[in-house]
């Protein structure tokens, strides 16, 4: 079941030491160059994307925006957009939030049949008064609002949830491309944050189950005068900690946002500390200074970093065991 991002490196990358990553940052606290960085090694793609606007002095919102539509417009990636793999039905729901540096917010959340459910999040922030939309109100507004449309089901998808049938058990693999998120976080040249999260939430799943990703302050979160912080894993203990707020929340009152990602995720080992064993959940941050903080329950969480320092690099986070 593991697909083309677990073999996936961009050719301009190299699988990096975080003790390097540390001290690079470290030199350009006061910069106000502009970085990207986002969860896994397909984040390494979308970054490629999202340089494009950054590199020009471009919005961060427009970023990360353009940035995240790669993977949710990849096949091959079952875990976002397009082919992701269905829950227990059969039927492909897609999550996604985005948030810009005003503190403006839009999601949708269980969305069938768009493929950029990012895009439609930001018109959900730019056109109404809500922040997030679920089910069919999310596909109508979107319809609306001219997407087309699409079925999601690949072939390889649906074959995968036909051979998961037969025994129907579910029970999540550590790192093991059924249940990750895209989260991306820019900071432009203007050193103003904006981030976007996306998924097709945990494979298999009952339908109708939402995790984090679509929810502000737990899949994603941006505090322009702070930074910004995003998640990956299991959605359900990033939502019990509000994880990405709360790693936003220990940037201000004064860690580094690698010390903020570790006591998140210390606090889920405390929450459950038999439960936190057996499964994955990652934290990525990004302070005002560009400095950038990673950490996970397991190794094997990987994120991607793209600034004039860093020509798209793909790095391994520490973990807590």
């Amino acid at each position: 079941m593991k697909t083309s991002r677990r073999k996936f490196i961009l050719s301009s990358s190299l699988l990096a030491s975080f003790g390097s990553l540390s001290k690079i940052f470290a030199q350009e606290k006061t910069s106000t160059k502009p970085v990207v960085i986002s969860t896994w090694n397909f984040g390494a793609a979308a970054n490629v994307e999202a340089w494009k606007i950054l590199s020009k002095d471009g919005r961060s919102l427009d970023a990360v925006e353009a940035g995240v539509q790669v993977p949710e417009g990849d096949p091959k990636e079952t875990s976002v957009g397009l082919g992701g793999l269905p829950d227990r039905d059969g039927r492909v729901t897609l999550d996604a939030c985005i948030m810009d540096e005003f503190s403006n917010c839009g999601a949708v959340a269980c969305l069938e049949h768009i493929v950029h459910p990012i895009s439609v999040a930001r018109k959900v922030m730019e056109k109404t008064p809500h922040v997030l939309l679920v089910g069919d109100g999310a596909l109508q507004f979107a319809l609306a609002n001219g997407f087309k449309k699409e079925n999601l089901l690949t072939p390889e998808s649906e074959k995968i949830w036909k051979e998961w049938l037969k025994k129907a058990e579910y029970k999540p693999i550590v790192n093991i491309e059924n249940h990750d998120t895209i989260g991306m976080i820019a900071l432009d040249a203007s050193q103003n944050l904006s981030g976007a999260c996306t998924t097709s939430g945990m494979a298999f799943k009952l339908h109708g189950r939402v995790g984090d990703s679509p929810i502000i302050g737990a899949g994603l979160f941006v505090d322009n005068e702070i930074g910004a912080a995003t998640s990956t894993g299991v959605g359900e203990e990033v939502i019990r900690i509000c994880g990405s707020h709360l790693v936003v929340e220990l940037m201000r009152q004064g860690r580094s946002p690698q010390q903020a990602c570790e006591q998140a995720v210390q606090r889920i080992v405390k929450n459950q500390p038999g439960k936190s064993k057996e499964m994955q959940v990652g934290f990525l941050a990004l302070n005002k200074n560009g400095e950038i903080g990673a950490y996970a329950l397991q190794k094997g969480f990987t994120y991607a970093v793209y600034s004039p320092e860093v020509p798209n690099t793909i790095f391994e986070s520490k973990s807590y065991y």
